[in-house]
């Protein structure tokens, strides 16, 4: 069943309301008193039974301090109400009139831009603010987040645990400008701390003096932070959390790097979309400059610019301590994982004596299993991932996989041995943790049919189809010696995982 926006508008104002409402532990009839009205008539509005009014939403607004989400609901409802009867628009909001009394602070026009250099980046901030409260403002949040793989959360976390965002580095500079002198410096005061997001607050004083922002009153605030290009993805986020009249944000970007940028939005009452116009170009010396705006962005929307360089590979490969390139293999080996040119690597495991090693098998099941954790909190797998026993240097016959599908439970496999396959095979880019520096086409059947034990001692027959087919013999190659590499055809050659990152694909089935 579809609604029409303006069916959907006053969805959103009632759900804003109550949001508001419920958010300050007040009832419906509480409300009302506050406002004026009879509770009745709230109930309806909350229900949809009442359409909402200008005067309704000014006192809900004003009884609420709902920093303008209330009043912005109504607007863009209101709006649509005219457009649908016919009615003339209304005259256009005056600056100092566009919310009513009691809103609180708001944003009447933002630059945000942001910088790439050789060393980094540079966001700089430019926020014009109107104090529609009641109370002087003193101090103004400030959020830094940082996401070196933005697509691949878990890898992401790791990082920044191991390089954390610090204060230092970001070198803040803040200051107010009235328009009638020289700026005032802002002093700031840190609020959280963590591994990549810092919150601070910009105080309205400087060791000279205070210079609070008045009821009534205007002024500039412009900040300024680095952040290193080790600890930044490519993206740049504008939250919307102050009621704002026009974002637009610059990226400005070395064009010998041939950037391609789009973008993204996201609301509380819609699903992530392409921003609804895109970035325009120009370019200013050896500068591409990207700019986008909008006008009247609704509260807690998330605009997101993303872009990758043409002149640079996508993966950008890691940087340890002093910028030295860390290979794949290197973070596996860091996992504990044993690479190629390891003896054991082509050792045959030992099986386990069931049910007599049933603690035995239980605890290396146990450490295969958080490994697999570990795994993919440093890459994603989206094909599924395999880990064998004598990767970690434990001779004996146990692999656990976990499919493409990360609802589905690992499987565990005790002494398995293939009892049939399918003749019918296929060639598919395989890599494996010990030797993750390469790809290589491998055929393997599409079906195997394999005999493992359970932890009492029976054995039973599973039956794996194309990528787990492949998967699973990978696993069980691993515990006869095998690498992956030994199944290849002659005179295949190996792919760098930087070229296999720019050519390779899913597998196809």
């Amino acid at each position: 069943m579809t609604t029409s926006p303006l069916e959907r508008a006053a969805d959103s104002f009632a759900a804003e309301l109550a949001r508001q409402r419920t958010g300050r532990g007040l009832s419906k009839k509480q409300l009302a008193v506050l406002m004026g009205f009879d509770p009745s008539y709230v109930s309806h509005v909350e229900g949809r039974r009442h359409r909402p009014t200008e005067d309704f939403a000014r006192r809900a607004e004003a009884v609420l301090e709902a920093s303008g989400a209330i009043w912005q609901r109504f607007r863009e409802y209101d709006d649509l109400r005219h457009a649908r009867t016919g009615q003339p628009q209304r005259e256009p909001h005056l600056p100092g009139q566009w919310l009513p009394p009691g809103t609180g602070l708001v944003v009447e026009r933002e630059l945000a831009t942001l910088t790439h250099a050789d060393e980094g980046y540079r966001c700089v901030i430019h926020r014009e603010l109107y104090n529609a409260g009641t109370e002087p403002v003193t101090r103004y949040l400030v959020r830094v987040a940082v996401d070196r793989y933005p697509n691949d959360p878990g890898r992401s976390n790791r990082h920044h645990r191991e390089h954390p965002l610090t204060f230092a580095e970001l070198q803040i500079q803040a200051r107010r400008d009235d328009g009638g002198g020289d700026p005032e410096p802002m002093h700031w005061r840190a609020k959280h701390d963590r591994d990549a997001f810092k919150e601070i607050w910009l105080l309205f004083e400087n060791e000279e003096r205070r210079f609070p922002l008045y009821p009534g009153d205007r002024a500039t605030i412009e900040y300024a932070y680095s952040v290193g290009q080790e600890k930044w993805g490519p993206w740049f986020q504008r939250a919307v959390r102050l009621p704002t009249r026009q974002l637009a944000v610059r990226l400005d970007l070395p064009a010998a790097l041939d950037p391609q940028v789009w973008g993204v939005e996201t609301s509380l009452s819609a699903e992530e979309g392409p921003l609804r116009t895109a970035p325009q170009r120009h370019d200013e010396g050896d500068r591409a400059i990207y700019d986008w705006q909008t006008d009247d962005p609704p509260l807690n929307a998330r605009y997101r610019m993303q872009w990758r360089f043409r002149a640079r590979p996508d993966n950008e490969p890691d940087l340890g301590p002093g910028g030295a390139r860390v290979r794949p293999s290197d973070r596996m080996r860091g996992l504990g994982i044993v690479q190629r040119g390891d003896d054991l690597l082509r050792q045959r495991a030992r099986p386990f004596d069931l049910p007599a090693d049933e603690h035995v098998a239980r605890d290396v099941v146990d450490r295969l299993t958080m490994a697999l954790a570990r795994l993919d909190e440093l890459h994603p797998f989206s094909k599924g991932v395999g880990v064998a026993a004598p990767q970690f240097g434990i001779g004996r016959a146990a692999a656990v996989v976990r499919p493409p599908d990360r609802s589905a439970e690992p499987v565990v496999l005790l002494n398995p041995r293939v009892v049939d396959a399918d003749l019918e095979t296929d060639e598919q880019y395989e890599g494996c943790l010990s030797f993750f520096d390469h790809r290589g086409l491998v055929p393997r059947p599409l079906r195997l049919d394999v005999e493992h034990a359970q932890w009492d001692g029976s054995r039973v027959i599973t039956s794996f189809e194309f990528g787990m087919a492949r998967l699973v013999a990978h696993e069980i190659d691993h515990l006869e010696g095998r690498l992956y590499v030994d199944r290849m055809a002659p005179g295949v050659p190996l792919v760098p995982v930087e070229e296999y990152r720019e050519t390779g694909h899913p597998w196809r089935y």
